[in-house]
């Protein structure tokens, strides 16, 4: 039986790969590629010869049986149109045909688009929650992102530029607008990496229609204010109404302090 090599391959520039994953493209018996034609023009830089079949989303189904049967005798590669395989790509599936049959796998580190965003987005990197792509409907896209909005983790996610701006306008109607760092055509001659706020970044792309593939990092949630006891919220009401502020204009000023909603403190009787 022969293993199944999992090889990152360049996201763009195609000095972008190592010489373990040249090597090894070159020994195996088979390469499955996402996108044959892609595959080709990294091939062919490298001079590598190995014969190539295709695995994408519309023959996943029907090639993982035909991969696994060339695995009985041989090493096959499986990479991507770009970046680690298995990553936003029917790759996934290949593998856990695999490991069921009890194939070895064997990762070939390299190149992927969210890790690169994130160190360059000069957002915080210590923890991170990797999204994909998300759903293309709207309400779907909420659904997703409702449960994590809480979520002190930076996102990452991958849009195409026909949708970057509806999927934006979701995002900052659940989680506000945060921090974010558009990076596009990461590693190619174009490449860009804007950084501004979610409103920022709508003007931005209105501006400058969108182009190239996004890989979208946007800050995690702020840690919520510490809840004031009433008796604080009260007192501190009380204060702001003897500066001459008006009921409304001093529970606005108390809500933004005490982890409580302007509505409640606004109801409290302090008079």
């Amino acid at each position: 039986m022969g293993a199944l090599y999992i090889v990152g391959t360049p996201i763009g520039n195609l000095e972008d790969i190592t010489y373990r994953a040249v090597r090894i493209l070159r020994e195996v018996d088979l390469i499955a590629a996402e996108d044959t034609r892609k595959a080709r023009i990294l091939l062919d830089h490298y001079q590598i010869q190995t014969p190539a079949t295709s695995f994408f989303e519309g023959n996943e189904q029907r090639k993982v049986g035909v991969i696994l049967q060339a695995l009985d005798t041989g090493d096959v590669a499986l990479i991507s149109e770009a970046g680690m395989p298995g990553i936003s790509d029917p790759g996934y599936s290949l593998v856990v045909a695999a490991v069921a049959a009890g194939v070895p796998i064997v990762p070939v580190p390299g190149p992927s688009a969210h890790t690169a965003a994130l160190v360059a987005s000069g957002l915080p990197n210590d923890r991170f929650l990797f999204l994909g792509f998300l759903p293309r409907k709207a309400a779907d896209q909420q659904a997703a992102l409702a449960p994590i909005a809480a979520l002190p983790a930076t996102l990452i996610l991958y849009e195409s530029p026909q949708r970057v701006v509806k999927t934006l306008e979701t995002v900052l109607d659940v989680l506000g607008n945060r921090p974010i760092a558009l990076c596009r055509e990461l590693t190619k001659l174009y490449e860009e990496i804007w950084r501004g706020t979610l409103t920022e970044a709508l003007a931005h792309l209105e501006a400058q229609p969108p182009r190239g593939e996004f890989t979208i990092v946007i800050g995690g949630a702020e840690p919520a204010a510490e809840r004031w006891a009433e008796a604080r919220v009260r007192a501190a009401l009380a204060e702001h109404r003897e500066q001459g502020l008006s009921r409304s204009q001093a529970a606005r000023e108390v809500a933004a302090l005490s982890g409580w909603h302007k509505r409640d403190i606004y109801d409290l009787d302090v008079d």
